[in-house]
Formats: structure tokens, sequence, C-alpha cells
């Protein structure tokens, strides 16, 4: 039985568009090497500015920390006082959406495109990730294309997280499962 191989000599991705002007993808991977993901430069400030300038929807109270990576600013937002940790990285091929309150801690990876492997040519697929309100995401998770984090979900650290996790939930592991309810208050 003959089977098939994988040929990424015959890898097209000419239908992705990733938006931007060419002039202005260079000139984010530059901003985005110097500024965002390097520890050299904390102030979180000028990076919400330079997302804004870049065409991201940035609420107000965002806390970027230092070594960072965005791909692309026009397809992110976050809204009021949410948090990026160091070291994450949002892949975000498609659109990434990030709630009120919401954490990313670090060494997560938002990841928005992944390759199909059951595709002799190894097609890009993407997908949108929405973290809604009080959503955590753990540190050094991965949150696979495709994915929404409901209201005040947790993943919990190292895990992987597909499809929907439900509002008030703790997920873990790999695949993530539900582990319990997420109870908040005030003490």
């Amino acid at each position: 039985m003959s089977q098939q191989q994988t040929r990424l000599d015959l890898y097209d991705n000419s239908w992705y568009n990733p938006g931007g002007s060419k002039l202005s993808r260079l000139i984010w991977y530059f901003i985005n090497a110097i500024i965002f993901n390097s520890a050299l430069f904390p102030i979180s400030s000028f990076k919400v500015l330079m997302l804004r300038v870049f065409g991201a929807k940035i609420g107000k109270g965002v806390v970027i920390k230092p070594s960072v990576n965005i791909k692309y600013p026009w397809k992110l937002e976050i809204d009021d006082f949410s948090w990026i940790g160091e070291e994450v990285w949002i892949d975000n091929l498609a659109k990434v959406q990030v709630g009120k309150s919401c954490c990313v801690s670090q060494g997560a990876l938002l990841l928005c495109g992944n390759h199909n492997y059951s595709s002799s040519k190894f097609d890009l697929m993407i997908g949108e990730i929405h973290l809604e309100n009080g959503a955590w995401i753990g540190a050094n998770s991965i949150v696979c294309p495709g994915t929404v984090v409901k209201n005040h979900a947790v993943l919990s650290a190292g895990s992987l997280a597909k499809g929907i996790l439900e509002p008030y939930s703790v997920y873990q592991g790999n695949p993530a499962v539900k582990i319990k309810d997420r109870t908040i208050s005030d003490l």
C-alpha cells in the first residue's frame, strides 16, 4: 500500500492576507523586535501607544510586560485593565480579542495558525481566539486556533486549550479538561 507524503514544495498560502501594507509589516517587524520582544524596554504605556498607532484596539489600563511578541497589531483587541505577561507570544494570523480584566501569564502562546497534517501540501489553517472578560491564561499555556475562553474561565499553567472553555471553570492538561468550578470572592 502506497502512502501519500508531505510535499512542502507544493505549499501555497497565497490566499492568506496578513493585513497592513508591506511597509507597515516591515516597520512593525523592527518595532516588535526592538521594543516589544526585548527585556530592555519595560515601558508599558509606550507599547500601548505603538500598538494603537499600528491599528490595535487597546483599552485603558492595559499592561504589556517585557519580551512580548505580537505578530500583527492590526488584528489585536485588548479591552480595559488586561495584562499581557513576560514572553507571551500572540501569533495572531487571525483576530485575537482579549476582554476586560484578563490575564495572559508569562510564556503563554496564543496561536491562531496551524497546518493541516492530513494534506500533502501542509495547508495553512487559521482561527480567531477570543478571551472573554476575566479569563486567565496560565503561564506557559497554549491557546489553539478557534478557541473561546468564556467569562472568568481559567486555563492552568502548562495546559493546552482548544474549543470552548466554559465560564467560571478551571481547565488543566493537554488537552485541557475542566477540573472544577472557579469561585471568586472578596476577601
